[in-house]
């Protein structure tokens, strides 16, 4: 059963950082696609960086560029996005997703995680 699990949210004020993590487990996951997305309450799911498991190709959303990066450790099976800079626009749940198609879009990840709430206090 493949499970993805996050960690590292919480609330922290604004210029602040966090460290999130997504635990991946369940099948080998050489190959996919390791993304991050968050959604604020109502609004759509949002793409923020996705890196390929086994190469790198980091890209960003516009609106983290230069503040957050992703990164992988492959031994542990777990992908992190370090967040500094934080804004108060950052406040959303953060889910992390795996697919086997490289693109930006929610909808062709396979596997998702069950989020962590991050909150940016002005």
């Amino acid at each position: 059963q493949v499970q993805l699990v996050e960690s590292g949210g919480g609330l922290v004020q604004a210029g602040g950082s966090l460290r999130l993590s997504c635990a991946a487990s369940g099948r080998t996951f050489s190959g996919y696609t390791m993304a991050w997305f968050r959604q604020a309450p109502g609004t759509e799911r949002e793409f923020v960086a996705r890196i390929f498991w086994t190469g790198g190709f980091t890209v960003y959303a516009d609106s983290v560029k230069g503040r957050f990066t992703i990164s992988r450790d492959n031994a542990k099976n777990t992908v992190y996005l370090q967040m500094n800079s934080l804004k108060p626009e950052d406040t959303a749940v953060y889910y992390c997703a795996a697919g086997q198609r490289i693109t930006v879009v929610a909808r062709t990840y396979d596997y998702w995680g069950q989020g962590t709430q991050v909150t940016v206090s002005s």
